[in-house]
């Protein structure tokens, strides 16, 4: 069930609609359009790690850094939702193609399928979801003179305390722990039959410790890996990324660095020894130690 402004949420178009119909009916919502031009202006916050600590530096807050199919349960008892991210990926020309080999999926772009995909699953859960939040699509989108479409931000900060919500960006020093065995999972991910269609729970609130369940890749992707190191970033922008225009500037760099970690490990139970998470634990620094597992 999803709520919204404190309310049962309703469309008008049948008793059973589908995912898409209950999203244009979500992003017209007056609450939503309004909660979207409330964080349209907020300040976009940058994450950063200072590389030097003294006493006349403030160490960093407290925060957790999570990737696309990853999640962190904070309050387990309250579904507060906020979707924040996805845009207008469908190129002007694919308006004017008259050709009827391309699929609706690909002419309605990446996001907007996995929008609806969403709220549909929401829609139709015994549990109540309040949508506070719905910075998506077309109020997420800017656009170039050439009509190229951008994400207005990538992503968000959401404070526990406050039940805030914020623009953020992050760099590399602020996705730690375990950022590239994070990034080669997610993406490696899609060929393992045990996180089929789930999500990855990474962030243990309780012990305040991040917990890598084990992922496993194949062959293919050393293979992968080997084929594409050798390409120009030109060429690596255009092959691994959906909407290349749009990529942030380290996009390059990391795929590189995730291709020369499965060239260096390409049997994943080197990074997964007897199957085993790989856990760390904040420091007092609050920077992160990797922590021995408890082998049973």
């Amino acid at each position: 069930m999803i709520i919204v402004d404190g309310l049962p949420f309703s469309t008008d178009t049948s008793a059973s609609p589908q995912g898409r119909d209950i999203l244009a009916a979500l992003m017209e919502h007056p609450a939503l359009v309004s909660a979207s031009n409330l964080f349209k202006a907020i300040p976009e916050r940058r994450f950063s790690v200072p590389e030097e600590s003294g006493p006349e530096k403030t160490p960093p807050s407290k925060w957790v850094y999570l990737f696309q199919r990853e999640y962190a349960t904070v309050d387990p008892a309250l579904v507060d939702v906020h979707l924040v991210g996805g845009f207008e990926d469908v190129s002007p020309n694919h308006g004017n193609c008259n050709t009827r080999s391309e699929s609706q999926e690909k002419l309605a772009g990446y996001s907007f399928p996995l929008c609806a995909k969403i709220v549909d699953t929401l829609w139709n859960r015994q549990e109540k979801f309040h949508i506070r939040t719905l910075f998506i699509l077309g109020h997420n989108t800017r656009r170039d003179l050439e009509g190229n479409a951008y994400p207005i931000f990538n992503g968000f900060m959401v404070g526990t305390s406050t039940r805030s919500i914020t623009p953020a960006s992050f760099d590399r020093t602020s996705r730690c722990p375990d950022e590239i065995v994070r990034r080669i999972r997610v993406s490696s991910s899609y060929e393992d039959s045990s996180w089929k269609g789930k999500l990855m729970e990474t962030y243990d609130t309780q012990t305040d410790q991040f917990k890598i369940a084990p992922c496993c890749w194949t062959l293919r992707q050393l293979h992968i890996s080997l084929s594409l190191q050798d390409y120009s970033d030109s060429e690596i922008l255009l092959i691994c990324s959906t909407s290349p225009s749009a990529e942030g500037p380290d996009f390059v760099e990391n795929m590189r660095r995730q291709w020369e970690y499965l060239i260096e490990h390409p049997d994943w139970r080197e990074t997964f020894p007897m199957k085993q998470p790989r856990i760390f634990g904040r420091t007092a620094e609050r920077g992160w130690r990797r922590q021995k597992a408890l082998i049973p």
